[in-house]
């Protein structure tokens, strides 16, 4: 049986004046899974996300988000999809639990304070709940960012740069919070500039560079692209971030 992919993405080029952002980017998404965008800092990661966001259109080549044309069913894209930018869209005025309320209500949902409770419990937000946003730690804030991005139980979420500026424990909390999206059957499109977030999260990952994908597979896939491993015994010793996470009582994975 032929599944069609959540996100399709065909010969998408863009330019901003005379700079190529995007060079023709080819990948599909499968429904369910996460995709990582690897890249490093202007490689077009944002600006693939926004296009697929119908936040600007591109310069040719067609995208669409389950079946629905980017450029010509905006509507239907945007019905479909949630959007995580990379710094935390919260009001840090209102506590956490309004924060949720105040965002079903624009959306127009029934009953906003018994969907905001159940997302506070399904995100650990509970004991928060009444407090100031602004109260709230990196990874509390990412949380709860997360969480208004699924009101409405969105098929599709982006999450653009999710952890840039957290410690490595709000890491950890993020990453646990995007493995409990997929497996509820949440199509993820996660960009990354992050090796071992892509490692630990994404299904499949795809490396942006200059504007072009020069690698997309799982990875396995790609470390078949290297050399088989030279076995050799050695010490390991910790890095600082297990010597922190160890101590503030996290594990690594």
């Amino acid at each position: 049986m032929i599944t069609q992919p959540a996100i399709e993405v065909r010969d998408v080029e863009k330019s901003f004046k005379d700079v190529p952002v995007l060079r023709g980017v080819n990948f599909e998404v499968k429904a369910g899974s996460v995709f990582a965008l690897l890249g490093s800092n202007g490689a077009g990661k944002t600006t693939l996300v926004r296009i697929l966001s119908t936040l600007i259109t591109a310069d040719s080549g067609k995208a669409s988000v389950l079946g629905f044309d980017v450029l010509t069913q905006p509507l239907d894209v945007r019905g479909s999809i949630s959007l995580t930018g990379q710094f935390a869209a919260v009001d840090e005025v209102l506590t956490g639990r309004e924060n949720l309320v105040l965002v079903a209500k624009l959306r127009h949902l029934p009953n906003p304070r018994a969907l905001a409770d159940e997302l506070l419990d399904r995100f650990d937000l509970t004991d928060a709940a009444s407090r100031p946003a602004s109260t709230y730690s990196g990874g509390m804030r990412r949380r709860l960012d997360i969480a208004m991005s699924l009101i409405g139980n969105p098929p599709v979420i982006f999450l653009d740069e999710p952890t840039t500026g957290l410690d490595p424990e709000a890491r950890l909390e993020v990453w646990q919070t995007i493995r409990r999206l997929a497996e509820a059957g949440t199509t993820v499109l996660l960009t990354t500039q992050y090796l071992d977030e892509a490692e630990q999260l994404a299904d499949r990952i795809a490396i942006l560079h200059e504007g072009r994908i020069i690698q997309n597979g799982t990875l396995a896939e790609l470390k078949r692209l290297l050399p088989p491993a030279k076995v050799e015994y050695v010490e390991k010793q910790p890095s600082l971030e297990d010597v922190f996470l160890s101590l503030v009582g996290k594990e690594t994975r």
